[in-house]
């Protein structure tokens, strides 16, 4: 489903090292066997969104979880959600919307109205630097679907395509659902804010069959309920913001909480010795020039946590904390310095989390 932000949810995004099928137990108090003997775990992963989704669920030995038709039901879910919101598929209602003339009301499902809604919410809320239409800019860079050869635009280019950009460009309606564009080359899209809204989805499945031990994640982006098969909140790691190795910065152990992580440090390119990030600031159409490497963002919805993440993202280091501080969001976050990096937790986080969970 996704366009403009493939790349990162493959090369950036994957910043947060999932933990499904290797749980780190050197993190762990050991619980007793009675403890571990009381549930089994089961595993449920398939392709999605240009990604992948990872389900992991404990149930105790005598709950009826049939597996197969479990994934049936996810797959029927996710592909739903592609067929609403997918700037890929040409049929989707996202797709429709895009290709249709200015000043006029498109139908749309509620659930496309849900997350447009929430993703303007947020635009107004951070004077636009989370934008859902900054395609133009991003592909402008060579950092979209089609990167091209990595050089700089033209000045004029830039102009002429941040006039394409723009949240308030983009209406809601609730009644009917539709949406409107008031010029003709804006276009949505969802895909900093629609992964977060389908983990969101299939949590909700999930709970809708009683299960209350899970881990969903898609493309990065996760949100866990319970427990895992040793009785202890979900392992869940942090990757350090490094391009040339894969490592685990920290270790988070989730539970009844949401997370996505958003990095700076693996898409990039140089000219004549200068660093340009695949962030683009759509207040500016210029790549971001602070020292934040990724930012981690935990919260209720992954839906929010996803976009946030973003959203602090362009906000970088100071301006980030600072607003992420006054919101009171749980927010960490990972900032080069000459002698490496150095990590700063918003108060919320610490409310939350705490720091004791280093690895």
């Amino acid at each position: 489903m996704i366009s403009v932000k493939q790349y990162q949810a493959q090369l950036c995004r994957a910043a947060v090292l999932l933990l499904l099928g290797l749980t780190l137990t050197a993190c762990e108090s050991n619980p007793s066997a009675s403890v571990a003997d009381k549930f089994r775990k089961q595993q449920i992963e398939g392709p999605t969104m240009g990604t992948s989704y990872h389900i992991t669920i404990c149930t105790r030995p005598d709950d009826a979880i049939k597996k197969q038709e479990l994934q049936q039901e996810v797959d029927r879910l996710l592909q739903e959600i592609n067929q609403q919101m997918s700037t890929y598929i040409k049929t989707s209602e996202l797709s429709r919307f895009n290709q249709a003339e200015p000043d006029q009301w498109i139908e749309v499902s509620p659930e496309v109205v849900t997350v447009v809604d929430a993703g303007l919410a947020l635009s107004k809320e951070s004077d636009g630097a989370f934008d859902m239409t900054v395609g133009p800019l991003v592909n402008l860079w060579h950092f979209g679907p089609d990167p091209g050869k990595k050089r700089l635009p033209a000045v004029d280019k830039i102009v002429a395509a941040r006039k394409k950009v723009g949240y308030h460009h983009i209406e809601v309606q609730h009644e009917p659902p539709a949406l409107k564009k008031l010029i003709p080359d804006v276009y949505l899209d969802l895909s900093a804010i629609a992964k977060g809204y389908a983990v969101d989805m299939v949590a909700e499945l999930l709970e809708s069959h009683s299960i209350e031990n899970y881990l969903v994640e898609i493309g990065g982006e996760m949100r866990a309920r319970g427990h895992n098969e040793r009785g202890l909140p979900w392992n869940v790691g942090i990757e350090k913001p490094v391009s040339e190795t894969r490592v685990v910065q920290r270790v988070v152990p989730l539970s009844n909480l949401s997370m996505a992580t958003s990095g700076n440090y693996r898409n990039f390119f140089e000219v004549d010795g200068v660093s340009y990030s695949h962030t683009i600031d759509p207040r500016t159409g210029q790549p971001v020039k602070h020292t934040l490497a990724s930012v981690t963002v935990v919260g209720e919805t992954c839906m929010n946590c996803d976009a946030t993440a973003t959203c602090l993202m362009v906000l970088g280091p100071e301006e980030g904390y600072n607003w992420a501080k006054e919101r009171k969001i749980a927010a960490y976050f990972i900032v080069k310095t000459e002698n490496g990096f150095q990590e700063r937790y918003s108060p919320r986080w610490h409310q939350l989390l705490g720091e004791e969970n280093k690895l």
